[in-house]
């Protein structure tokens, strides 16, 4: 198996620069990866779908969500089980197994090393569009601040984004996701020299705890070399800016490897460099789904086709158009009925809809392929918050659950602010803006004012524009329930 089997070696925008390469076992297996990889990145390059098998049917699972939130690519690396393939870095001579049956597991050990205590005035959990923004604009007014994310490097959803923003120039409107990532990448790193701004990666929020008066307490799992260590760190204030998740749609074979979430699939691509297949069917034709269909094109690959159960397109005509240009077909009042395949997808079945969305009769059709990415939405990561008891509701229009906050992004939990997808599913342009808004209000919270009601005003204001219009409908109706019931429970 080569390093190079599924690698994209031509992309019109991105540069993937030759890394060295690192070998590494793969159940006794001697293959190679690059620097820069994921382990289960390194596993797609060479081929390998297959990253664990459920522990009762041990039927075959893949790579799904690409950002550590579900439990397909567990992996056991250096004898430690459990570990998240997708996000866990790539290191030379580590030896990476699949872990099919509980037996396979080690005996418990929990070793107590002395815990460091890290205190701040504002933590920031989660190193996307929204925690940068806040991170940033905490440090700006003054708060010692602490961001940490999970991952191995900052950006989030950004750094996989290759299209240009709309908006304004406050938004960076006509600059690439990947770019905005960069751009408040270096931003960090001013208030890093200023030692304003402490930046944790490869760590997990774990829990919150107990914490002393006015002061919030959360315990933090560091992941180096595959192995934790543990901090309790003290805060004041707390922005969540914790993101979503990917939907899963229910039709048989929508857990066989092959099966991805469309932000996965953007993993892949735009971040390592890695085709997800060779032949696409692309479900949903929102946004998301028009935009990383068109970059499945830019790679190379084959879209055969976009199908959306809805009879009309949901995202911009401009993407729309684009892929049609490409010469990729979009077909409303469409669904799929069955993804087949034994081992991983071979192909998928069809189905046309009537105006009532049920299957029309005799209207399937068998299309062969090796990729189903699924666009259908996202629900918002909410775990950490529920932990903390604050007040939420189910709100359609944001995406499921959210915790609910004024028009400064406080919860009902005086000093814990939400920013981002977290507080409502919404574009990445309108995440950054909340985010400023969080960390600016953070701030305040705790004396640090450094002409911050004029800055709130006018971060209000922008979202005010990017909400405006028919495509912000659903955030603006989903924001203003927020508030209501906000106002309802305070």
């Amino acid at each position: 198996m080569g390093t190079i089997f599924l690698r994209i070696k031509n992309h019109p925008i991105l540069d993937f620069k030759k890394q060295k390469k690192i070998s590494f076992k793969f159940n006794n297996k001697q293959i190679e990866g690059y620097i820069g990889d994921t382990i289960a990145s390194a596993l797609h390059a060479n081929n390998i779908k297959t990253l664990s098998k459920s522990l009762i049917h041990k039927n075959p699972r893949g790579f799904f969500c690409g950002i550590g939130k579900c439990s397909s690519c567990l992996m056991r690396v250096n004898g430690i089980p459990n570990v998240r393939t997708c996000i866990a870095p790539l290191k030379s001579g580590i030896n990476v197994e699949t872990q099919d049956q509980l037996a396979d597991l080690p005996e418990a050990k929990f070793i107590c090393e002395k815990i460091k205590k890290i205190d701040t005035d504002v933590l920031v959990i989660g190193a996307g569009p929204a925690g940068l923004c806040a991170s940033i604009n905490a440090a700006k007014q003054g708060a010692k601040t602490l961001l940490i994310d999970e991952n191995s490097m900052v950006g989030g959803q950004l750094v996989k984004q290759t299209h240009k923003f709309f908006g304004s120039k406050q938004e960076k409107a006509g600059t690439r996701g990947v770019k905005i990532a960069e751009i408040l990448e270096d931003e960090i790193k001013k208030y890093q020299v200023k030692n304003k701004l402490n930046l944790m990666l490869n760590s997990t929020v774990i829990g919150n705890y107990e914490g002393k008066k006015e002061k919030y307490k959360f315990g933090v799992l560091e992941n180096k070399n595959y192995q934790g260590k543990i901090y309790e760190v003290n805060c004041k204030t707390a922005v969540f800016a914790t993101g979503a998740m990917e939907n899963m749609l229910l039709f048989p074979g929508n857990d066989l490897p092959g099966v991805y979430g469309a932000g996965a699939v953007q993993t892949l691509m735009n971040v390592y460099g890695v085709k997800p297949g060779e032949k696409v069917i692309m479900v949903g034709a929102g946004n998301v789904g028009l935009i990383v269909s068109y970059q499945l094109v830019q790679a190379g690959i084959n879209v055969d086709r976009v199908i959306e159960a809805a009879p009309n397109i949901g995202g911009y005509h401009v993407h729309a158009a684009k892929l049609r240009r490409c010469g990729v077909p979009i077909l409303t009042s469409h669904t799929i009925k069955e993804v087949y395949g034994k081992e991983k997808v071979d192909g998928v079945i069809t189905v046309k809809l009537d105006k009532n969305w049920d299957p029309i009769k005799k209207s399937e059709e068998k299309i062969k392929c090796d990729t189903v990415c699924l666009a259908v939405g996202l629900t918002p990561s909410t775990r950490l918050l529920s932990q903390l008891d604050v007040k939420m509701d189910f709100i359609p229009e944001a995406g499921g659950y959210i915790a609910l906050h004024d028009r400064y992004m406080q919860t009902s939990k005086n000093g814990i602010f939400v920013a981002g997808d977290s507080s409502g599913i919404e574009e990445a342009s309108t995440a950054m803006v909340e985010g400023m808004i969080a960390g600016v209000a953070a701030a305040k919270k705790i004396g640090y004012d450094k002409d911050s009601d004029k800055l709130l005003n006018n971060y209000i204001q922008e979202l005010k524009l990017l909400r405006s219009g028919p495509f912000g409908e659903k955030p603006r109706v989903a924001k203003d329930k927020i508030l209501k019931l906000w106002e309802k429970n305070r």
